[in-house]
């Protein structure tokens, strides 16, 4: 099984080979995370080899010649039927799996990314990240130690400062209905989880990752809402509001 290390080193790898290639190759889920998470890793734990990127959806066609020159073969099926939103690859000798969306975040919610890839370098923006996770509908352990890791080491803010954007989180939100649903409903269960378990945080740092994530409540249930998502309010969750997501099995 890889390293941690060994992860993180092929991520960086294939970001650089990407550049180099005029590829905006952008790392989400939990390798992004832990980029986010240096000044303290203590929540993140990987046991897997596979790999999450982003990448423009103008630039997709770069994208199996680009990993075939970097080791990788193309799930040719997945990709025929899915390419133009998804697309996989993988390593034969090491097991990696890379896991690419293209164009917008589409999982559970949809994230819009047009020109947003090039807010950081490595990964998506920190906003997006945490509703990256956030947007889970069925939020497992591993991913509400995820929202944590990120509000213990990144600061509520402006994205000009390298924090995460409260405002982009407060747009994103008030635009689309399920995606505040499930935002709001996730950052409860993140809530109860700090109050109600011991886990590996002194009473400094709870009570910091509860402010962050206070903060972001109250902002979420403060901001304007528009017509549009009143009327969905209205429907609440008598109605599906969430996509299912494909599992693509290795």
């Amino acid at each position: 099984m890889d390293t941690l290390s060994d992860l993180v080193f092929e991520m960086n790898r294939l970001i650089d080979a990407a550049r180099a290639n005029q590829i905006r190759l952008r790392a989400f889920g939990g390798l992004a995370i832990f980029a986010h998470s240096q000044n303290d890793p203590r929540f993140f734990h990987r046991d897997s080899p596979d790999v999450d990127f982003m990448v423009p959806k103008n630039e997709r066609h770069k994208l199996e010649s680009f990993f075939q020159q970097m080791g990788y073969s193309p799930n040719k099926q997945f990709n025929l039927l899915n390419g133009l939103h998804r697309q996989i690859y993988y390593d034969a000798a090491t097991s990696h799996r890379i896991d690419i969306l293209v164009g917008d975040f589409e999982m559970c919610h949809k994230l819009p990314m047009d020109d947003r890839l090039d807010v950081d370098p490595v990964t998506i923006p920190l906003a997006e990240l945490l509703l990256s996770k956030a947007q889970i509908v069925q939020l497992n352990r591993k991913d509400a130690f995820d929202i944590i890791s990120l509000l213990l080491n990144n600061e509520l803010g402006s994205e000009s400062e390298g924090k995460i954007d409260l405002e982009r989180i407060a747009w994103l939100c008030t635009h689309n209905w399920g995606l505040h649903k499930t935002t709001s409903m996730n950052l409860k269960r993140v809530e109860d989880m700090l109050l109600a378990e011991g886990l590996e945080l002194n009473k400094d740092d709870r009570e910091l990752v509860l402010h962050r994530l206070r903060t972001i409540q109250t902002v979420l249930e403060s901001a304007p809402k528009p017509v549009v998502w009143k009327f969905r309010n209205m429907i609440g969750t008598r109605l599906r509001w969430y996509s299912e997501v494909e599992e693509v099995n290795r």
